[in-house]
């Protein structure tokens, strides 16, 4: 995959980029990222980038030339791959996600476009396939949210985990919380790995595993099971496990 970021700081990215799976990924050249800082692509002998916005309102906001020349120089850099998703990180964007990082993750070539003071030119956004935002709050600039999106989507593509089976059972891959998980020792300081886990019925674990998703998920993020489809053994398992929840209460 070749990544292309559009940054007025470069800078942010050469130390976290290059650091655990993504820069292993790089090193193992199944990634190639390049940053490009679009003050380069300023026409005017200030390097300005940003403007007054017209009708008067608070802040600044990024012009148009420099981001579309610098565009232009990209997609020039790149004439021997297709143009991909041109992804710009805008709060009023769509919610990233999980999903959104298996699609990104099927792409050969994204562009992140990374903004900066109050906000861009509303003509800067016909160069975007994707407007997204990492959630709800604002930050400072785009490259921060450019980092999470890049490391949740390079960490799928193949050969990057070296346990193949890693990122189909992390959370939010099934549309589920992950299930609790356990190392050695059996016994720590009093508190116990559970037995099911122990006893080499590989069945038994993965019925276990998938019981213990759908609890933690119901405990801590309910609203995810209005958005999956859960089979004939999830709801029946779902429904022992609210029993189960309200047996104390029931003996109270």
């Amino acid at each position: 995959m070749k990544i292309d970021i559009l940054s007025l700081f470069p800078d942010m990215f050469s130390g976290p980029l290059h650091q655990s799976i993504v820069g292993k990924a790089i090193e193992d050249q199944l990634l190639d990222v390049k940053v490009t800082n679009f003050r380069d692509f300023s026409s005017n002998k200030h390097h300005n980038v940003d403007d007054y916005p017209y009708g008067g309102g608070a802040g600044m906001l990024l012009q148009p030339q420099p981001i579309f020349d610098a565009m232009a120089a990209v997609e020039n850099d790149n004439a021997n791959l297709p143009k991909g998703r041109v992804v710009i990180l805008d709060p009023g964007g769509k919610q990233f996600d999980q999903k959104m990082a298996e699609s990104f993750a099927q792409e050969a070539h994204l562009t992140f476009i990374c903004g900066h003071y109050e906000g861009y030119d509303e003509r800067i956004k016909t160069l975007a396939t994707d407007e997204v935002s990492l959630g709800d709050y604002v930050l400072t600039g785009g490259e921060l949210a450019a980092m999470v999106m890049i490391d949740a989507t390079v960490r799928l593509l193949p050969g990057v985990l070296g346990n193949k089976e890693s990122a189909p059972g992390d959370s939010f891959s099934t549309g589920l919380l992950e299930y609790p998980q356990y190392s050695r020792p059996a016994d720590f300081r009093g508190m116990q790995v559970p037995e099911v886990l122990l006893n080499g019925n590989h069945q038994l674990i993965d019925q276990w595993r998938q019981k213990q998703a759908l609890k933690r998920t119901l405990l801590k993020r309910p609203d995810l099971l209005k958005k999956i489809r859960l089979s004939k053994e999830d709801l029946n398992l779902l429904n022992d496990i609210k029993a189960e929840l309200s047996e104390p209460e029931a003996k109270n």
